[in-house]
């Protein structure tokens, strides 16, 4: 700590980090041109960095160099139960690897504060027309989760640092924007800024607040948890300047899916982006938050706003306590985080985007950066002969519409805007279509409470959007089944079928088995589309029904007006509905008695939590990168879904055969993503996404979709798994092949435990998404990049060949891939090491993160 620069905060009783003039003593006057981001990470290191390294690492922020790794220490680590869980089960792993070398395993603890939200493990089995959907679907979800909260719940006292808000009480983004964040800490009287890392790609829906807070994955939040620094190098910061006047009726996820497209296509990924100019006045906090959350999908890693005015507004609107929201005023405008003393910083890039250039806007059918005007169905062709079908469901049916996750539910002015066109479409006689699964999951409780006091509750319900959770659902692949009647009419009729819901994710196969495709859209028009019932469907102009004198009414007759909607929101949106949901939420008890031992006491049926083998196996040995065979050769935009899926586990893939044998019933065989604590399950998700594309499977000249692969040198194909299992039997080293874009998608460390665990040394593609590239390294997987211009079609890779790597490792070093063929011939491709610091360079060599951490607690030890 530098205390020369420690100094009291006027009108406050505590002290501050005088980041500018520790920033000024090195370059007078440099201050004033740093970026927001920038003036953070000074104060951090002000505060963390030891003195002997403060200057150099101060100088990579003000001369914007890259040459040094400078480290990060984020404040706190937020946990979703699914990644927070198998982080969890990693540290219970870890304890019993330090019992057994002779090491105290009750001092291996989250030395950072660790906040874990159990919001992943609930599916909608019961959709929102059922009155007593949430109680079900909860009772549904204790049931299929006994093994997971039992391994929860022991957590809690048996390591320090962690707080728990259990099941039924929102999304942990949305907790966090609302009541988490103090947006300014508070600790041993020093006041600075909250930062954070979260074991979700959405963590940076809090940027919105001037908070940094960027998504990782597990491996790199225990990490974080067990006290490491985050080490990194001076990130790109990117300037957006919002222009323009939105228009009336467009909302905030119309303007953010236009801005998804507008930035994939501007490049930004790794990046950090500020967003200002004289338009960020017209966006409340909800609608920053809308735009934030989307970060993973612009491909940025952070989506920051500066404090002020309507910050401060959205912590009053919150209820939070009228000391902390005074500290954050008074700290912010202190060390030059208030937006207005901002407008003299300097990016490397700025990018424009005009708000009156949206339009009502839908996301897919595959990607969120494939934006879709509403008014262009009918151009693209996907409109059919809709009105014919005599109430049969038709082709481009939607089968799910689900008002869904943190994107859209923590926007006050999206949920109003719902309601008030449930309730101009009950007015109207409209209804929803019967093959529509609707579901209203918002991420707060709070919520609920305010659509209540605009007696809007009962609008939604009439329409089948009753509340069936408070958590994460069908954007995260928990849609829950069908009706057996529909699902069988669907497959019979071989119907092409879709899902709208408010989320951020849309990637095949993500969010419904039976949903061939998925469109994302704003809370209101998935409850048209839900009254629609179809996307071959023209929103804007063909009739939603008909009155009682014929007349047809359309979209523009039951859309609220803009004044309607902001008349609602200031009169029933209050302060106290939230204190009502949040106080009790964290009057979290203190006087649970510890765990009787510092090792957990593993269940050795159990099909969610088993010890995990990062000590034994494919593990025990280093890599050596020889004699690799392909497991799959892969194009562009290889998501996390495609590498480990999350959604339902089917009777006939390899993860329901294998829990068949263990003796779960189907109907309980849960979600991929919550036996993600168990790797005898988890590892067979491994590729098991149906719409993979593996070039190693064709026919004719076309790639087979499935969950395929081809193993050599015998050439026989078969299913992914089988494949894997075969290798492993082998101890056949393996390699993965793919494009530009390999890892976009969720945060998920198994993306990586799964290859690893099945022999996979290197993954050598076109372009890595940042969080899954530090997984793969924490994981001991090498990260290789094909030279810029080249890829797998430049050197004709089939997947017949065996591979190499040769070279000397070192941070971006030049290595070569030695291709060998099946007929002996040999070249050679050059390749760039994704080992991007030292300290990454010395995780990977230890095998990854818990084998480094491991190492370094045992030698410490023994000193």
């Amino acid at each position: 700590m530098n205390t020369n620069y420690r100094k009291p905060l006027a009108g406050s009783t505590v002290d501050y980090f005088d980041v500018r003039a520790a920033v000024e003593d090195i370059k007078p006057g440099a201050y004033d041109t740093l970026p927001y981001t920038s003036r953070v990470l000074a104060e951090n290191l002000v505060r963390r960095c030891s003195p002997s390294t403060l200057t150099a690492s101060l100088e990579q922020l003000i001369y914007r160099k890259r040459d040094l790794d400078f480290p990060w220490f984020p404040a706190r680590v937020v946990c979703h139960d699914i990644l927070g869980q198998t982080a969890l089960v990693d540290l219970a792993g870890l304890r019993d690897a330090i019992a057994a070398e002779g090491g105290d395993p009750a001092k291996v603890n989250p030395v950072v504060p660790t906040q874990l939200v159990v919001d992943h493990s609930l599916a909608v089995e019961f959709g929102g027309d059922d009155p007593d959907a949430f109680a079900k679907n909860r009772a549904i979800e204790d049931r299929r989760n006994e093994d997971r909260f039992h391994f929860i719940n022991w957590t809690k006292t048996a390591f320090e640092n962690i707080d728990v808000i259990p099941q039924g009480n929102g999304i942990l983004h949305q907790i966090n924007l609302e009541r988490m964040s103090p947006v300014i800490q508070n600790r041993d009287g020093v006041a600075f800024p909250d930062t954070l890392v979260g074991t979700d790609s959405h963590t940076p829906m809090v940027d919105a607040l001037g908070v940094i807070a960027i998504g990782v994955g597990g491996l790199e939040a225990e990490s974080v948890m067990l006290g490491r620094a985050s080490y990194m190098r001076l990130p790109e910061i990117v300037g957006v300047e919002l222009v323009g006047q939105r228009a009336p009726g467009i909302t905030a996820t119309d303007i953010v899916l236009a801005l998804t497209e507008f930035l994939r296509e501007a490049k930004v990924v790794s990046t950090y982006l500020e967003f200002f100019g004289a338009a960020v006045d017209q966006l409340n906090l909800g609608d920053r938050a809308t735009i934030s959350n989307m970060t993973p999908e612009f491909g940025a890693t952070a989506a920051m706003f500066s404090i002020d005015d309507k910050t401060i507004d959205y912590l009053k609107l919150t209820g939070r306590e009228d000391d902390q929201i005074e500290l954050v005023e008074q700290y912010a405008k202190a060390v030059g985080l208030w937006r207005s003393q901002l407008e003299k910083a300097e990016y490397e890039r700025v990018l424009q985007f005009d708000l009156s250039s949206v339009v009502r806007n839908l996301a897919g059918p595959s990607n969120p950066h494939k934006r879709l005007p509403t008014s262009a169905l009918g151009e693209r062709g996907l409109l059919g002969d809709y009105h014919s079908n005599n109430g049969e469901m038709p082709d481009g049916a939607v089968i799910i519409a689900a008002i869904t996750s943190c994107t859209n539910t923590s926007n006050p002015r999206n949920m109003i805007a719902a309601g008030l066109i449930a309730r101009n479409a009950n007015r109207a006689g409209l209804t929803r279509k019967p093959w529509v699964k609707s579901s209203l999951a918002p991420g707060s409780k709070a919520v609920q409470l305010y659509l209540e006091e605009a007696d809007l509750m009962t609008d939604l319900e009439s329409l089948g959007f009753g509340v069936v959770a408070f958590a994460c659902t069908s954007c995260n692949g928990m849609s829950g089944a069908l009706r057996p009647e529909i699902a069988e009419e669907i497959t019979q009729r071989d119907l092409y079928t879709t899902a709208v819901l408010s989320g951020n994710r849309n990637f095949d196969g993500r969010i419904h088995p039976h949903a061939d495709q998925a469109f994302l859209a704003s809370p209101p028009l998935v409850v048209a589309y839900a009254i629609a019932g179809s996307i071959r469907f023209d929103i804007e102009s063909d009739p939603l029904g008909f009155d009682s004198d014929g007349k047809p009414i359309t979209l523009k007759d039951i859309w609220p007006s803009d004044e309607e909607i902001d008349a609602v929101v200031a009169t029933s949106v209050k302060p106290q509905q939230f204190r009502d949901v949040y106080i009790p939420m964290f009057n979290l008890d203190s006087t649970e008695e510890r765990a009787s031992s510092p090792l957990y006491d593993w269940r050795e049926k159990s099909t969610y939590i088993r010890r995990p083998p990062y000590w034994e196996g494919a593990f025990a040995n280093a890599c050596a990168l020889t004699n690799m065979r392909p497991l799959a050769v892969l194009g562009d935009n290889i998501t996390t879904d495609h590498l480990s899926p999350s959604n339902a586990i089917m009777a006939s893939s390899a993860a329901g055969e294998y829990l068949a044998k263990m003796g779960l019933p189907e109907e309980d065989f849960n979600s991929y993503a919550t036996h993600r604590g168990d790797h005898l399950t988890a590892q067979r998700a491994t590729f098991a996404n149906p719409k993979l594309l593996n070039e190693m499977v064709s026919e004719d000249g076309k790639v087979v979709q499935g969950s395929l692969a081809r193993v050599e040198p015998e050439g026989k194909v078969t299913r992914m798994w089988e494949a894997i299992e075969t290798y492993m039997e082998r101890q056949q080293p393996l390699i993965v092949i793919a494009g530009a874009d390999y890892g976009q998608g969720s945060s998920r460390d198994w993306a990586a435990k799964g290859v690893r665990l099945a022999g996979v040394e290197a993954i050598v593609a076109e372009g890595f998404e940042r969080i899954h590239r530090t997984n793969l390294i924490g994981m001991g997987v090498l990260p290789l990049e094909f030279s810029a211009g080249t890829s797998r079609h430049s050197y004709q890779i089939d997947g017949t060949e065996c591979f190499s790597v040769e070279g000397e490792l070192s941070p971006g070093a030049k290595l070569e891939l030695v291709i060998t063929r099946s007929d002996g011939t040999r070249l050679s491709a050059p390749v760039h090491c994704r080992l991007d610091t030292a300290e990454e360079v010395s995780i990977y060599q230890a095998g990854g993160v818990l084998q480094r951490f491991a190492k370094d607690f045992l030698a410490s030890a023994t000193h």
